[in-house]
């Protein structure tokens, strides 16, 4: 129920700040680019699949076109949360009195006014996509890494393509009005 009455507030929230959804859907698509230039055998590709334990056999099996589908809709979902973090107007009703209704639309307005486009910048962006990465992808891949008994180097590969990713999402949600 707790959950759904987020869903209500953030859907409620875009819809009143008139955000940019083609911004949210481009940065969704950034993990998979990110990755194919990430995971290519000229960057960090080799050195993953010995880490990994990969080989070319295993990366052949499973449906490639459902991995990409759940992988954007995953991503899509990133991009809810980094915008969250990124751009503070979403947080406005919360601070306003929570619920959309006439009693709070004036002060959202107000605050709207006063704040409006306050830090919403491509930098502040990728800022805040970066702290995501390293305090918050990087202690979960960092923590699973170890009790797989995976090694560092496989560690901060995945943890370097997550801070970067959400870095550049970062910029483009915030950034991109």
């Amino acid at each position: 129920m707790r959950f759904f009455y987020i869903f209500i507030i953030l859907t409620n929230t875009l819809k009143i700040m008139d955000l940019n959804f083609l911004a949210i859907l481009i940065a969704a698509v950034v993990p998979i680019l990110i990755r194919y230039v990430w995971y290519n055998p000229k960057t960090f590709g080799i050195i993953w699949m010995r880490e990994a334990e990969m080989t070319e056999a295993k990366m052949k099996k499973g449906n490639l076109v459902m991995i990409f589908i759940l992988s954007f809709v995953f991503s899509l979902l990133l991009s809810m949360i980094v915008m969250a973090l990124s751009v503070h107007q979403t947080g406005a009703l919360g601070l306003v009195g929570g619920q959309e209704t006439s009693e709070t639309l004036p002060s959202f307005a107000a605050f709207m006014s006063d704040y409006g486009n306050a830090f919403r910048t491509y930098k502040h962006g990728a800022f805040h996509g970066t702290m995501a990465g390293l305090f918050f992808a990087f202690p979960i891949i960092a923590i699973n890494g170890m009790f797989e008994r995976k090694s560092w180097k496989y560690i901060f590969i995945n943890a370097g393509y997550w801070t970067v990713s959400l870095a550049i999402m970062g910029a483009i949600i915030c950034g991109w009005k």
